[in-house]
């Protein structure tokens, strides 16, 4: 997430205020934060200590953080993710490295408008899937669609997280740290038989040009764009769309949300609270959506 525009009239950041965010990643970073969220956290804090003019953290009132909401976030039109991301960073700094709290209770927190995903029929993911000759691209995009992972999940697979006795896949790590299990069936397992066989990898299940090492992020971008193209579909699709399909295809078939949640390693959310405390069910049972393609 960007966190400055070009032609904000704002100082640089002081040496001073440069060591206390380093301070503030390092905290960050051994409490295991994402290094996605280290980077937004250090560049919003940073960016509100220079509408401050470097102000001493000492010094800083709650008054600075509503001239900062009032006179820059909301006079520029910044998203209301930004500025949650924003209020989010300098109340974790406060809390945790000045030992104190800003009383920001009365700054508006804005809701994220509430935007549907996008999805595709199941004609347009068979187009996708089977758009590509190669066989570790069309691994790559099927894997995602039938066991609805995320980028980074699928990039960091290794070899042995495929248990194909037991139909299981284990995700390690996943969003929020935590691990899952996701069925896997044997239409997607001789997909995978298939692809080894071509490639035979070491350490990661899908890698790059240097063995041993993950696939990048950018070119599995680059896979599924050919594929859009390849298929004839006139949309934006992106890598989440076949992750969003999977769970909407899921649901359409009659699946719980309940194990919907827990198949894509959801947080528990306002809308889902309900089915956050459920009781156990064979996953493995589940048959993904792929199989019907």
């Amino acid at each position: 997430m960007k966190v400055e525009r070009e032609f904000d009239p704002l100082p640089p950041i002081s040496e001073e205020i440069r060591q206390e965010i380093d301070k503030f990643s390092d905290w960050m970073r051994n409490l295991r934060y994402s290094e996605s969220t280290i980077k937004n956290y250090s560049g919003g804090l940073g960016l509100f200590f220079r509408f401050t003019g470097n102000k001493n953290p000492e010094l800083i009132s709650n008054e600075d953080l509503e001239s900062f909401h009032k006179d820059y976030i909301i006079l520029r039109k910044y998203s209301a993710s930004f500025q949650s991301l924003v209020i989010n960073a300098v109340k974790l700094y406060f809390s945790n490295r000045q030992k104190r709290k800003l009383e920001i209770q009365g700054i508006e927190r804005p809701k994220n408008p509430r935007i549907l995903p996008h999805v595709l029929s199941k004609e347009e993911v068979k187009a996708i899937l089977q758009a590509h000759q190669n066989v570790k691209h069309r691994t790559m995009l099927s894997l995602i669609y039938a066991c609805g992972l995320r980028r980074s999940e699928l990039l960091n697979i290794k070899i042995g997280d495929i248990d194909s006795k037991r139909g299981m896949l284990l995700i390690r790590q996943g969003k929020g740290k935590k691990d899952r299990m996701v069925p896997i069936s044997e239409k997607i397992l001789e997909l995978l038989r298939e692809y080894y066989r071509y490639e035979k990898p070491r350490v990661y299940l899908f890698e790059g040009m240097i063995m041993g090492q993950t696939y990048s992020p950018t070119s599995l971008q680059e896979v599924l764009k050919n594929a859009v193209l390849k298929a004839g579909i006139k949309k934006p699709v992106t890598l989440h769309w076949l992750r969003h399909s999977y769970a909407t295809h899921l649901l359409e078939r009659g699946t719980d949300l309940r194990y919907i949640q827990e198949l894509l390693g959801h947080k528990s959310s306002k809308t889902t609270e309900i089915y956050t405390y459920v009781s156990e069910k064979k996953i493995k049972e589940i048959k993904s959506p792929f199989d019907d393609l």
